[in-house]
């Protein structure tokens, strides 16, 4: 074999920091040790993996074909170590969901998790639509759960669950009283919405087709409890994640508002890199969220 494993280690963390200096930190080597091992990689195979931009190293195209297989080679290989070294099979997961998700479901699933392979570690970043997928597609984690809907030659992308938005108000709003709310209601009101490249945002914007530009926007807020205290102080109305507003419901803090002419379903989607090499850990989370192993496998 005319490559080591420590060369493709060497060629991700550089191409993940886009710096060999860094790349070496990492991975507790000197500077003058990487570069040479990236050169060597280069030289022999006769090929270029990186342009080089000042100080910056940037994946060339040849580059980012070779980074997909070289992460999931490696992952084989970490996985193999883990097994030859006797530690439980299932082991240390990253996992990235979107706000609500996070919030709201992540901490019964990360429980049930541990609870069946005990030693283990559940690391979560909780970020909205669009940065988990940069980071699933930058091999940062391992998988996703989001609420927004993504399009990606390179991820996987499953139905997961079903899930609704419902507009709300405070108790005191003028729209509280109302059993008929029209356009021209939902024009007059002063709006509080999640940020756009949000899975709520993305299903609201779908769901107000037609009303959407002319909307007054009155804050725009990255937080699903920031946004319910907003309206709890009557500072607009919101729409959010029925799972997200079931307690202010019942503690009638919030009200919801029926819009019966505009449809807030949705679907919460679990999303892998399509070369993501499935480890035992993922594989364990994939069972608990009832995820169809052979139907991503045809995907």
């Amino acid at each position: 074999m005319r490559y080591t494993l420590r060369q493709l280690e060497i060629f991700l963390a550089t191409a993940h920091h886009q710096n060999v200096t860094k790349a070496a930190e990492e991975l507790s080597m000197s500077q003058s040790a990487a570069s040479g091992a990236l050169k060597d990689l280069e030289t022999q195979f006769d090929v270029q993996l990186f342009d080089r931009v000042g100080k910056r190293l940037q994946t060339n195209e040849f580059g980012n074909r070779v980074r997909i297989r070289a992460e999931a080679l490696l992952a084989q290989a970490k996985e193999l170590e883990h097994e030859l070294s006797q530690h439980d099979k299932v082991g240390h997961i990253k996992v990235g969901a979107t706000l609500t998700i996070g919030n709201y479901l992540c901490v019964d699933l990360i429980k049930q998790y541990i609870r069946e392979s005990p030693g283990t570690q559940v690391k979560l970043e909780v970020a909205n639509t669009e940065s988990i997928a940069r980071a699933i597609l930058n091999f940062d984690i391992d998988l996703g759960l989001v609420e927004g809907e993504l399009h990606h030659p390179d991820l996987d992308i499953v139905n997961w669950r079903k899930d609704s938005l419902i507009c709300f108000c405070s108790p005191s709003h003028p729209l509280a009283q109302k059993t008929h709310i029209t356009d021209k209601d939902l024009l007059a009101a002063k709006w509080i919405l999640r940020e756009p490249g949000s899975g709520t945002r993305q299903t609201f914007d779908r769901a107000m087709s037609g009303l959407t530009p002319s909307l007054d926007i009155e804050l725009e807020l990255q937080h699903t409890e920031a946004i319910k205290r907003a309206v709890e102080n009557g500072l607009g109305i919101s729409c959010l994640s029925e799972i997200a507003l079931q307690t202010a419901f019942d503690r009638k803090t919030l009200v919801p508002i029926n819009i019966p002419s505009r449809d807030f379903t949705r679907h919460f989607y679990f999303v892998i890199h399509k070369h993501k090499y499935r480890a035992a850990g993922i594989l364990k989370w994939m069972g608990i969220c009832n995820i169809d192993f052979e139907t991503i496998d045809k995907l």
